[in-house]
């Protein structure tokens, strides 16, 4: 989806816990749901 609007050079991270202390942190578990770090270029 990044590189079909200009972005090059797409990186995705490691996947996060980023829910860890949520109120819904019993239904990311349940669907292993993390999040994730992009780096991407986009030319001017």
């Amino acid at each position: 989806m990044l590189e079909s609007v200009g972005f090059q050079n797409v990186e995705i991270g490691q996947p996060v816990d980023t829910f860890a202390g949520a109120g819904g942190e019993e239904n990311a578990r349940r669907f292993e749901v993390y999040g994730y770090a992009f780096l991407a270029w986009k030319p001017l």
